[in-house]
């Protein structure tokens, strides 16, 4: 099986949930995917491809789907996970940043001992729609003196231009829409 047949199985198995989370917007739900065991281990070796060489200290995964994907990646690069979360979930000190969703605002935190200066981190999703949330979790991370070395997701909205909120940056997706 080629790659772009891989991707294409891949994609064909995220369900489309439409009117979730409000009307009008078309929800990705990678649960389908990630309850296959052969596709989800495809997943993440061709996630492990898709980043490359890179040197990588810490995987910075955002809630809560990131989480699954971070992991996993972790675990194969041999990296430190660190995780964002929506605010009050995280027991320690934590630094925050505000952003828009393409149906409202939001904010996330880490712990503000999660990064050190120096460290070169991927940050990882599932879903890059309008960027919004993966901007939020850049500007945590360079403010804590991180370098980040790309933005991996598993699938993006080309059609929201999330890319625009990320310039300059490395940006990687599997699967594009």
């Amino acid at each position: 099986m080629n790659l772009e047949s891989q991707i294409e199985t891949l994609k064909n198995a995220i369900r489309d949930v439409p009117d979730f989370p409000k009307p009008g917007i078309v929800f990705k739900d990678i649960t389908t995917l990630l309850q296959d065991p052969v596709l989800f281990r495809r997943t993440i070796d061709l996630l492990v491809v898709l980043a490359g060489e890179r040197p990588v200290d810490r995987i910075v995964a955002i809630e809560s789907r990131g989480f699954l994907l971070g992991g996993a990646l972790a675990h194969r690069l041999g990296a430190g996970l660190v995780l964002v979360r929506k605010p009050g979930k995280l027991p320690w000190k934590t630094v925050s940043a505000r952003y828009e969703l393409e149906y409202g605002t939001d904010s996330v935190e880490m712990h503000e001992d999660a990064v050190s200066s120096g460290d070169r981190v991927l940050i990882v999703d599932d879903v890059i729609a309008t960027g919004g949330t993966a901007a939020a979790v850049g500007e945590l991370t360079r403010g804590l003196g991180a370098r980040v070395e790309a933005f991996l997701f598993l699938a993006e909205l080309t059609f929201l231009k999330g890319r625009e909120k990320l310039p300059g940056a490395d940006i990687l997706s599997l699967i594009s829409y």
